[in-house]
């Protein structure tokens, strides 16, 4: 597996939401076709701000042709998207998270 373009914070929530979106929109911009993966390994904390970022990204992404693939989302991460049926609109690599 190639090295993830962009890795969040442990907190994606209100407090980094604004950072988060940059750090993608910087992301998408230097990337034209392909995979944008980003690494949610370390994210214990998410709320609906960061929910919101997450999914703002993933359709921003696809209007330029690019697919959003957050990798090795951690069981909690998991259950939060889960619930919010999110599992099923966002790309996720989670074949780390389901070895361990």
């Amino acid at each position: 597996m190639r090295p993830c373009d962009v890795t969040l914070p442990s907190r994606v929530d209100a407090t980094t939401s604004g950072d988060v979106r940059y750090a993608l929109q910087v992301a998408l911009d230097s990337i034209h076709e392909g995979d944008l993966s980003v690494d949610a390994s370390a994210v214990v904390s998410l709320d609906v701000a960061g929910l919101g970022v997450l999914v703002a990204a993933h359709r921003r992404a696809r209007q330029c042709g690019v697919r959003l693939v957050l990798c090795d989302p951690q069981p909690r991460m998991l259950r939060i998207l889960a619930v919010t049926r999110l599992h099923r609109v966002l790309n996720l690599d989670r074949v780390a998270a389901e070895a361990s």
